[in-house]
């Protein structure tokens, strides 16, 4: 009852979901003949679960562009997330990884699941990548060598300072927006955009991530991740893994709160970056991440549920963002609606929560002064107006119109 329970809180949410549902069954038709291009597809569906939809709209050129470039950090990715590899075998790989891109013979056998069969069959990665043209190679080239080699630093050095946080994101997810600058520029739909620009659109991310992920990171077998940086979390505990435990709790949404508060300082950029976009393929790519990042913070922000397993939107809420995101009036809305939520949630008792303000008001004003404001909310919590029966009987016939409209 959980999944129904939700759609009758939500109803608002079904059309939405629809929708969604059968985007992704016609994406899954537009798979490539050619064996290695219809392996990249089918694997950037498995492991890039919403974001798959995102890139699948981009325009064809560009579209395998981003496929092969996500495919291949995703690779570099799960070398550094097994920690079950030695360092003295991890740092050289991570270090090396942009030259087995030109290798169509080489593979390496590490990772989990979906993440295994990547990394195992990793040549028909390589095999797509040597067909993209020469700009998007050497741009895909140039962001995983430097990407490999901040993992590789990373590897024998602790989140010591704000700064070295800030370094950490920058070379796994800042470099990814500098990347994806350079593609947006090599398929000529876009202009360059400026470095600091492309690489706050990745710290905002990874730090939604890094901040979601914290009892998955600190319970990683064999060994914990941590990517929260001591300067901060030190002024509350001891340890970080103390953030886990009941009689913690107090201290532990107070530096959950001022880890939100710093990932904020980041929107601004955001927000100017994408006002710039002008392809409404790239604009959609890039929004929608960025939509579920401020949404993400606001539902984490002030939550102990943290620290005792995953918060995330609720799949028809996703389903509303990308199904509404269109024009930068749309998200200019939605990180004003978001804002407002985690505005409500800011305890004036909190040691940030002048600061917290003082982005979240930043955040308002940037909405209402770039451009016109769409002030359709995705975060409406009202009480539904409609009959329980009806909505059910509504998702029945939904769910048959789906199964006719998904065979061939």
């Amino acid at each position: 009852m959980g999944k129904l329970g939700t759609m009758l809180k939500h109803p608002e949410d079904i059309y939405a979901l629809v929708k969604l549902k059968i985007a992704v069954a016609q994406a899954g038709k537009q798979i490539p003949p050619e064996p290695h291009w219809a392996f990249c597809y089918i694997m950037l569906h498995k492991v890039s679960r919403s974001f798959s939809l995102v890139i699948q709209q981009l325009r064809p050129e560009l579209r395998n562009a981003v496929c092969i470039f996500y495919l291949v950090l995703r690779g570099l990715d799960t070398v550094e997330d097994d920690t079950s590899i030695p360092s003295d075998i991890k740092v050289p790989i991570l270090q090396s990884f942009h030259s087995h891109i030109y290798d169509t013979d080489w593979h390496f056998s590490c990772g989990t699941k979906d993440y295994k069969v990547l990394m195992d069959k990793f040549h028909h990665v390589s095999t797509a990548f040597l067909e993209l043209g020469k700009c998007y190679q050497e741009a895909i080239e140039d962001i995983t060598k430097r990407m490999g080699a901040g993992m590789a630093k990373f590897i024998c050095k602790e989140v010591e300072t704000i700064d070295d946080y800030d370094e950490y994101c920058h070379y796994v997810a800042g470099l990814v927006g500098l990347g994806l600058s350079k593609l947006f520029y090599a398929s000529k739909l876009e202009d360059m955009a400026p470095d600091s620009l492309s690489n706050s659109m990745g710290l905002f991310l990874q730090k939604a991530n890094i901040i979601r992920d914290y009892l998955e990171d600190i319970n990683e077998i064999p060994k914990s991740r941590m990517f929260w940086p001591r300067q901060i979390w030190s002024k509350y505990a001891d340890k970080l893994e103390d953030f886990k435990y009941e009689d913690n709790s107090v201290k532990a949404v107070e530096c959950l709160n001022e880890m939100v508060t710093n990932a904020l300082i980041h929107v601004e950029d955001c927000l100017k970056y994408m006002s710039s976009l002008r392809d409404p393929f790239v604009f959609r790519f890039c929004a929608i991440p960025q939509i579920m990042a401020i949404g993400t913070l606001a539902l984490c922000y002030n939550n102990l549920e943290v620290f005792q397993g995953v918060v995330k939107m609720r799949r028809g809420l996703t389903a509303k963002v990308i199904h509404q995101t269109r024009t930068m009036s749309d998200v200019y809305g939605a990180f004003f609606s978001f804002s407002c939520m985690l505005k409500a949630k800011v305890n004036k008792n909190d040691p940030n929560a002048t600061q917290t303000l003082n982005r979240v008001e930043a955040i308002q004003r940037a909405c209402r002064d770039f451009g016109v404001l769409d002030k359709r909310s995705f975060v409406d919590e009202s009480k539904p107006m409609y009959n329980s029966a009806l909505i059910i009987a509504v998702i029945i016939l939904l769910s048959i119109l789906f199964a006719f409209l998904s065979i061939k």
